[in-house]
């Protein structure tokens, strides 16, 4: 489990495309303290260790990952955001966040004001019904709160601290993200599906 509090970013040092998938090696501050079998989330996608070096680790992407996400898209010197995995006697200081990528939206507009910044998104239909006005969401591993949501998408304020310490601030109009909807919503559905 991760909160979707990033801890760094990260860059894509390889590459290497597979029979069953995609290897990538990404550089990390915190490789040296990783293992094998351990989960870190990569923009928001729940992937596990291979092995790794003093600076950097590699993960192996299934084919059904690399369908769900648009990480088979990255190239070398790309940047992607960073999280460990929450441990047990963590601060829990973002949301539940699983690290399942639900879907890809995009980003449709992106404003300055002042020093915060207003990003919109587009929301695959399928999951309209989880977003709502104040609620959860998880852009890129990102744990944020839903601003404004409208039939076209949603929109979130990102403050400075995120956008420097994020992806955020190397995205533009038209660039994929990865979107995860808070799971309660999901559990809330399943649970009154029941009774409809």
């Amino acid at each position: 489990m991760f909160t979707g509090i990033i801890e760094t970013t990260g860059e894509v040092l390889a590459r290497e495309q597979t029979a069953d998938g995609l290897r990538l090696r990404l550089a990390a501050p915190f490789a040296d303290e990783l293992t094998h079998g351990q989960s870190v989330a990569v923009s928001g996608a729940c992937l596990t260790v291979e092995e790794q070096t003093a600076d950097s680790f590699s993960v192996f992407l299934a084919e059904e990952t690399v369908e769900v996400t648009y990480l088979g898209d990255l190239a070398v010197g790309d940047t992607v955001n960073l999280e460990r995995a929450l441990p047990a006697d963590g601060r829990f200081d973002g949301h539940i966040v699983q690290g399942h990528v639900d879907g890809v939206g995009e980003v449709t507009g992106i404003e300055q004001v002042e020093e915060d910044w207003y990003f919109e998104f587009s929301l695959p239909e399928s999951m309209g019904q989880y977003v709502v006005s104040k609620g959860s969401i998880t852009i890129d591993g990102i744990s944020l709160t839903v601003a404004d949501i409208d039939a076209d998408g949603f929109a979130v304020a990102i403050i400075p601290a995120t956008y420097e310490i994020t992806t955020l601030s190397e995205k533009s109009v038209g660039d994929p993200v990865h979107l995860e909807v808070d799971v309660i919503a999901k559990y809330v559905e399943s649970i009154t599906e029941q009774y409809a």
